[in-house]
């Protein structure tokens, strides 16, 4: 069975065009018009070994807003699709990644299920164009449409090119764990409702 599915989105704000294969091995095609925003795409998929394709355009002349959310709806979304019905997975994962002087943490539940809690601060207004603000509200969308839980944490850290790449690292990982698939459970929904919808 291939975990992947392709997902689109046009509105007056944005054009997205994303898909995503669950058991790759990191490779990316990406294209967004916040070349730090690709940046930090790129490394949670080499950590969620994700193969992701994504075109995306928006209004970036008003702000990054609309584009920076937009791209996580999508993403979540075909996270969602790519999971089905949730057979076999580990469903929950977690991570710690230490980024020199940055320490970010992960926790996720695919349990379908939105939530997204975010601890943490940035220092400045933005990195390499990215409007910080929107780092969270990234993982909120990806959260929502994804239909899982995820708690993000900065617990460390004074450089914010290093804050921002622990966080993605640490939901890159620790979706690697959440979707991989446990020998142990091969047909079984891991839940005791027995759905994960």
């Amino acid at each position: 069975m291939i975990r992947e599915a392709t997902v689109q989105r046009a509105t007056s704000e944005t054009r997205i065009a994303c898909t995503v294969r669950l058991d790759g091995s990191g490779r990316t095609d990406l294209v967004t018009p916040i070349p730090f925003f690709t940046h930090m795409l790129d490394a949670l998929c080499r950590h969620a070994n994700l193969d992701l394709t994504l075109r995306v355009e928006g209004d970036t002349e008003i702000d990054q807003h609309h584009t920076v959310e937009d791209t996580g709806l999508v993403l979540g979304q075909a996270l969602r699709e790519a999971l089905g019905e949730k057979r076999g997975i580990r469903r929950m994962g977690s991570a710690w990644v230490p980024m020199d002087d940055a320490l970010g943490f992960a926790a996720i539940d695919l349990g379908g299920r939105p939530y997204f809690a975010f601890r943490g601060a940035f220092d400045k207004r933005t990195q390499g164009a990215l409007e910080l603000d929107l780092v969270p509200e990234f993982f909120r969308s990806l959260a929502t449409e994804g239909r899982l839980n995820l708690h993000l944490t900065i617990a460390a850290g004074d450089n914010e090119h290093h804050k921002v790449e622990a966080v993605f690292k640490a939901v890159g990982r620790a979706l690697a764990e959440a979707m991989a698939l446990d020998p142990q459970r091969q047909d079984v929904v891991p839940s005791t409702k027995g759905s994960l919808t």
